[in-house]
């Protein structure tokens, strides 16, 4: 047994999680904060069986695109003797982070 943690933006989560059942796995969903954006994501936990990793893998792949956004840049953690001025920057967000760990032990009660 295998346990899949994907890390996902906001915007792509109902479609995983319909697409994920769909193909009937178990899905759990955790809201999750992004660090440079700050922005809301969301933690899929999926345990899987290790013959259907590469399938949760595709779903996720297929369904979590990335794009691009303009954001305004992060103001300094410290302030010196200037004046900050913010400026759009274009950033990369979407896609997905997986991380797969064994399970020692699972049990369903």
């Amino acid at each position: 047994m295998k346990l899949v943690i994907a890390i996902v933006q906001d915007e792509d989560t109902g479609r995983l999680v319909d697409e994920l059942m769909k193909n009937k796995f178990g899905v759990t969903k955790l809201a999750s904060t992004g660090g440079f954006l700050k922005s809301g994501n969301t933690t899929i936990i999926v345990g899987v069986e290790k013959e259907k990793i590469d399938d949760v893998i595709e779903i996720i792949r297929s369904t979590c695109k990335s794009r691009k956004r303009v954001t305004t840049s992060p103001a300094p953690t410290t302030w010196s003797s200037g004046v900050y001025t913010p400026y759009s920057v274009e950033v990369q967000v979407g896609g997905a982070t997986i991380f797969v760990v064994d399970v020692d032990k699972y049990e369903k009660l």
